[in-house]
This record gives structure tokens, sequence and C-alpha cells, in this order.
């Protein structure tokens, strides 16, 4: 999956730390960030490229490289944080201020080199979105300020502590069984199969999660629910757990057309995707198929 970029080491601890000449910075507008392709290398522009009145934010390293989060200073940040619906298009109608670099939509991440700098891109869009959106204390409205020692901001006013946000999910696969419920999401620009998926609300379990995503997308019952694995997801700025889970009772589809396109059961042996070390659902539809043909 994208996180796996052993034997490279993600250190995501906060330090206050300046850019230096060679340190990568990543500057986004909506649902882009400021960069180039190279054959399928994603090239990110370093310290000295970047030139302009931006604030500068560590973020993590990744072995040694440091990535850090430009930012126009005196500026509202008016882009959508709307990461599932981001494409891996070139958007003209932002100005880049480096010669040779784009804004791409963030979404390229999923086609590019090496892996550890599309993480680290991904990853940083997920704390953008989170900067961006918190300027102001909800509590008192006073202006929030950066914390030295942890990542997290700070009220000086009311000593409201914000800290970055992370919004549990459920991946499902729910079996019948040979077969596997795949689905494809209405109005997105992801058009390939995915698996049932839904927010966690306040006050459910994860488990319960489950049940009431599956009854609410397709109309069916399930048992043996069974986790399976977690992967951070920045693109909604989510952390997923994956289940799956067997059907109870009738395999009639009701569609709620509204999230979905398409629901359709699908024997194993017909299953075509390959695992893109990418995503966990994508691993998860894999992996059904290759344990009952196997």
């Amino acid at each position: 999956m994208i996180q796996d970029i052993l034997p490279k080491h993600f250190d995501n601890q906060y330090k206050r730390q300046v850019p230096q000449a060679g340190d990568y910075v990543l500057l986004f507008e909506g649902t882009c960030v400021l960069a180039k392709q190279e054959a399928e290398e994603l090239v990110c522009p370093t310290y000295e490229m970047l030139a302009g009145d931006f604030q500068y934010i560590y973020l993590f390293s990744v072995d040694e490289e440091k990535y850090f989060l430009a930012m126009e200073k005196c500026e509202v940040q008016r882009g959508v944080f709307a990461g599932e619906m981001a494409d891996a298009d070139v958007h003209q109608e932002y100005v880049s201020v480096i010669e040779g670099f784009e804004f791409i939509g963030v979404n390229t991440f999923r086609m590019s080199k090496p892996k550890d700098r599309a993480f680290a891109v991904i990853t940083a869009y997920h704390l953008y979105g989170w900067y961006r959106d918190n300027k102001r204390c909800g509590r008192c409205g006073d202006k929030l300020v950066h914390d030295d020692k942890e990542r997290m901001l700070r009220c000086p006013v009311c000593k409201n502590m914000v800290y970055p946000k992370i919004s549990p999910a459920v991946i499902v696969g729910v079996t019948n069984g040979s077969k596997l419920l795949l689905t494809k999401y209405a109005g997105r620009t992801y058009k390939n199969y995915a698996l049932i998926a839904g927010f966690t609300e306040i006050g459910e379990t994860l488990e319960q999660t489950v049940e009431r995503e599956v009854m609410e997308e397709v109309g069916l019952k399930v048992k043996n629910i069974r986790y399976y694995k977690s992967q951070p997801w920045a693109l909604s700025g989510s952390l997923l757990a994956g289940f799956y889970c067997e059907l109870d009772g009738d395999d009639t589809i009701r569609l709620q057309e509204e999230e979905l396109s398409v629901g359709e059961w699908v024997e194993a042996e017909d299953i075509d995707p390959e695992d893109d070390g990418i995503s966990l659902t994508r691993e998860m539809i894999v992996n059904f198929r290759n344990n009952v043909v196997g």
C-alpha cells in the first residue's frame, strides 16, 4: 500500500525547523500540488527554487529528506479540500511560481514514483488541509498559534488545543460464497471498482459502521464481521479500517444511487484487477480473489 515504503523510514515527529537548500517544499492550491512529472517520477521543488513571501512549516522526513509546507502569507486559502474528487490533470487556472513546474492534481500520487515521494506528497496534502482550515479558535474565535513542541495549534486566549483531524472510516469486503460485492462510485473521478466504504458516526463502533454502511449503500445484511488491516488515506483525511464480512440472507442489491453507480456480485475467478501497491481497497479485492481461487 502507499504507506509501505520500507526500507525507507517515515518520521512524522514534529520538529521546530526552518528549511535549508535541498529540502523539499510543497505548495498546494485547491487539490493541486506544484510539481512536475519526468517520465513516471514525481519531482518536487526544493527550498532554493521557491521565491516569494511564504510561511514554511516543517512536515516530516523520509530518511534524510525533509519536507516543508509552503503557504503564502497574508492570503486566504480558498481551495476546496475535496480529496476524493481530485484528479491528476495539470490545472492551468493556477499560476506556477517556478519555471518548469505546474500545478498537478494530487491524485497523481497513484501513478507516481518513487513511492516514498508520492506518499510524502499525499500526506502533506492532508496536513495542508488541516492548517488551511484552522486559522482561528473554534471556541473563542481568537487567532491560533503554532505550538513549539508538538504538531498542535493552540489558542493563546482560552487555551484550546487543536490537533490534526483524522476521521475513522471503514472499507468493507462483503462476500457471498465465492462472490465478492464490487461497486463503483457515482460522480467521482475514480472510475475503477471499489468496495463499500464510509465514515464512522458519533457513538458507533467500527463494526456497527460496517453494518450501517452496507445496509445504506446496497440494502444488505451482513454477519461474521472480521478485521483485516488499516491504512492512512490522506485524500479524505481518514484512517481506513478494512473488514471482510459475509452476506446474511437475501442477496438482492438495492443500490443507493446518490453514492454508487454500480453494485454487483462478482465471482472470484472473474476479478481482473491486480494489486496496485497503493490502496487497501485494491489489496482486499485481490486478496479475496487469490484466497478463494487458490
